[in-house]
């Protein structure tokens, strides 16, 4: 679907809620999604010339601490393009000074389609919250893996959790988009993640989430005050951003601590 469709069917979705469509609605929404009959014909539309990547975070060093910008810089953009490479949107990094940008583009360019519904973000105004988080259990010592196991926490008979599982929901990392702390590792192994150019251990710059909430029942890293369902029906959960990463992971982007703008990694969880 090209980005212009898609906002238009968001729209639609979000003016509509608890009425009926309207014809003029119904029309729109099946010229962007027409009825298909079965088997469905795929056809490649091929582009010439190069595909412009979306923005998909920016960032400025005076409203977020941890950013940890290169020397001279105080400003990061990330782009990615729309598609899979190979299961996830492949993202740049642009740290730049910001009273060195001057020659805006307005509006700015835009692929012909995106591959996914949830590969446009939808636009956010940020309001960043400084948390305090611990790293998951994976990345503990087998000492304190044991004392975790051990810990006494009245709620953890309240949830049906055991003490290690309620460690890793409630109180290790915090779900959600953020900009440093820790990376989660629900969903795969814990990998450690070299520098290509340098060989220093990668830390985490940025999550770039499904849902601003996690699973667990306590809903401990509810975004304070909650601000309510995502842009459109259809997805549950928080997710204000309308961004979906496989069926509902995370996207982190890690960094070299020595040299930001060393090649970054990108790693689903």
């Amino acid at each position: 679907m090209s980005p212009a469709d898609l906002r238009l069917e968001r729209r639609i979705f979000a003016d509509s809620h608890g009425r009926d469509l309207t014809p003029e609605e119904r029309e729109a929404l099946e010229r962007i999604r027409p009825p298909r009959t079965y088997p469905v014909r795929l056809a490649v539309q091929a582009y010439d010339g190069p595909i412009a990547m979306l923005p998909v975070a920016q960032l400025y060093a005076r409203d977020v601490p941890d950013l940890s910008p290169p020397e001279g810089k105080d400003l990061l953009q990330v782009l990615w393009c729309p598609f899979d490479h190979p299961i996830m949107p492949r993202t740049l990094l642009f740290w730049r000074s910001a009273a060195a940008v001057t020659d805006i583009l307005d509006p700015p360019p835009e692929p012909p389609a995106v591959q996914f519904d949830g590969y446009l973000p939808e636009p956010c105004v940020l309001e960043p919250e400084q948390i305090t988080e611990y790293p998951d259990h994976l990345e503990l010592s087998e000492e304190l893996r044991e004392q975790l196991k051990q810990l006494s926490v009245p709620q953890t008979a309240e949830e049906g959790m055991a003490p290690d599982t309620y460690y890793d929901c409630v109180l290790s990392n915090a779900p959600g988009w953020k900009v440093g702390g820790w990376p989660a590792w629900d969903s795969t192994d814990l990998s450690s993640q070299p520098c290509s150019e340098c060989g220093t251990g990668m830390e985490l710059l940025m999550t770039v989430a499904t849902f601003e909430e996690g699973d667990d029942a306590g809903n401990s890293w509810s975004p304070h005050p909650h601000p309510g369902a995502g842009p459109y029906p259809g997805h549950r959960g928080f997710n204000a951003t309308g961004v979906q990463i496989g069926s509902g992971y995370r996207q982190h982007l890690f960094v070299c601590p020595a040299e930001p703008e060393h090649p970054h990694i990108e790693l689903m969880t």
